[in-house]
């Protein structure tokens, strides 16, 4: 029998491994390639579109602000000739609106294409005129007599009512303009005070610059008397007349600065407070009464003539500074965003890097549109 060896036999078989499959360096770097111009086409659209949105933002806080502006405008003119005194009797104002116009025979004339700066010479300049309610009238007179003429430096003020000579010489200070004013309203002046005012007796005696013989007046803030105005100019004034602080206030352009010209609204004088920047145009026209026809003239001028009688205008529709024949305004205003050389956007109104905006309103100051002639 034969032995049989029995051997058990192991076949080794190794075991297969799996690897993880990853990306390969060419892959890392094509996926590297392709995020890089992805994200740079990115970058560049947000970039494009940066300068957009900046624009849009500054246009709508452009059109914000001169809203704004403008309704403050509005507030004040629509308020021209007021501060009456029911128990005073005293005629309507016959002073609501003062107004400077600049003729820009060019753009030349105040624009400077190269540098997009502008000039004074590029806006109006409106007053609105009222009589100062805090200050109670008085009536002009002398010493020794019972009228007074402007022409000397020196008038004294009666009290009205229940004010003493001490509360009403409190309310006159040195560099205050008065209004004088006939008790019929047939004619008016305004002075000056060079001194604050001092109680004399029972009167309040003011110092002021005299004015000219034929009632006007060169020195004062808000050009009222004028020659335009010298049928309605005067220089004496009686104890029948009235004496009336005026509150004045001027909306006009500070372009001190040209890169940045600022409108302003000053009160009497005092500093300015600027209400809008990067204004470019600034213009203020006015309708008149037509004193044939008993109605308004329906064309804005800006400090004309009067025309000859036609079509549309009979009288007086050019004011030519004769401000008592104003009965509406018309105030236009331009503004821009700040100017950006690089950019090259072109505006079609003065062609400068930046965007425009204008607004245009139609104020009828109610105390002088019910002032009949």
């Amino acid at each position: 029998m034969k032995n049989c060896n029995m051997q058990l036999r192991f076949r080794y078989h190794p075991s297969v491994r799996r690897s993880s499959s990853g990306f390969s360096l060419v892959e890392l770097m094509i996926a590297l390639v392709l995020f890089l111009v992805i994200a740079g086409a990115g970058v560049r659209l947000v970039q494009k579109h940066v300068p957009m949105s900046t624009a849009q933002q500054n246009q709508a806080g452009l059109n914000l602000v001169m809203r704004n502006a403008m309704a403050q405008m509005q507030v004040d003119i629509v308020n021209a000739g007021s501060g009456y005194y029911p128990g005073a009797n005293i005629p309507a104002f016959p002073i609501g609106i003062t107004i400077q116009n600049n003729v820009v025979a060019g753009a030349a004339n105040c624009y400077d294409a190269a540098t997009f700066t502008y000039g004074p010479n590029c806006f109006d300049t409106i007053n609105i005129i009222e009589s100062d309610p805090t200050v109670p009238p008085s009536h002009p007179a002398d010493i020794g007599s019972n009228c007074v003429s402007t022409t000397s430096s020196t008038l004294f003020s009666i009290p009205t009512g229940t004010t003493t000579a001490d509360q009403l010489a409190a309310d006159f200070h040195s560099g205050d303009e008065l209004l004088l004013l006939k008790g019929d309203g047939s004619q008016m002046t305004t002075v000056v005070l060079t001194k604050d005012a001092q109680v004399s007796g029972d009167k309040v005696q003011m110092q002021h610059n005299p004015t000219g013989a034929d009632g006007t007046n060169s020195s004062e803030m808000f050009g009222i008397a004028n020659a335009a105005d010298s049928n309605k100019l005067g220089t004496q004034f009686c104890t029948n007349d009235w004496v009336l602080k005026i509150k004045g206030v001027t909306y006009s352009v500070d372009a001190t600065d040209p890169t940045d010209p600022k409108l302003v609204r000053k009160t009497n004088g005092a500093n300015p407070d600027v209400i809008a920047e990067q204004i470019i145009g600034f213009k203020v026209g006015a309708m008149t009464w037509n004193t044939s026809t008993g109605d308004d003239q329906a064309t804005y001028s800006f400090n004309a003539t009067a025309p000859p009688p036609g079509p549309g205008c009979n009288s007086n529709c050019g004011y030519n500074s004769d401000w008592a024949l104003i009965r509406s305004v018309l105030v236009s205003v331009i503004g821009r965003t700040p100017p950006n050389p690089t950019d090259t956007f072109r505006n079609t109104f003065d062609t400068g890097p930046y965007r425009v905006e204008a607004i245009s309103v139609v104020i009828n100051p109610r105390n002088l549109s019910m002032n009949g002639q």
